[in-house]
């Protein structure tokens, strides 16, 4: 039965997080910022936005490739200055792992056996992304094959390549 939902594990260790903490929460901003970043043609893969409990900043956090890294840093540092936005963090050290399958649409619970498996082994989501046929987390990435092995284990799928 679970190897019906989750076809596959996949992971991406070339991703760096950058976050924008202290953003005014005012229509615009997030498409004021993904528009710099996307006339630069950085591609931006995971993005998580939460707003603070007074409802007046935000934090926006989203993941891009690795070798992009700094140009995106270079674009959000321009974009936080016009914003009055509080600063920018970055980390280099994640990985987003992701597991796959078109049984996810019709089943609940997947997403549940992947963060209990994590939580177990001590692997700690920084963020999530979901849809009908994937599941990701960004989490360390001196994690990344524990990850990768202990879904292999909880969905019962082949290791073999």
């Amino acid at each position: 039965m679970e190897k019906v939902l989750v076809s596959g594990v996949t992971y991406d260790k070339n991703q760096s997080k950058i976050t924008i903490l202290g953003v005014p929460d005012k229509p615009g901003i997030a498409a004021r910022l993904f528009k710099s970043i996307a006339d630069a043609d950085i591609v931006v893969d995971i993005i998580v936005q939460n707003v603070s409990s007074d409802g007046k900043s935000t934090d926006i956090s989203f993941t891009v490739p690795r070798p992009d890294v700094q140009k995106a840093v270079s674009i959000t540092e321009n974009v936080v200055q016009n914003l009055g936005a509080k600063g920018i963090s970055v980390d280099n050290n994640i990985a987003k792992v992701s597991i796959v399958g078109v049984g996810m649409k019709t089943h609940s619970g997947v997403a549940a056996k992947m963060f209990e498996t994590f939580a177990e082994q001590g692997i700690n989501i920084k963020m999530i992304s979901t849809s009908e046929i994937k599941v990701s987390c960004v989490i360390d990435s001196k994690y990344t094959e524990l990850a990768v092995r202990v879904l292999h284990d909880a969905f019962e799928l082949s290791k073999e390549v």
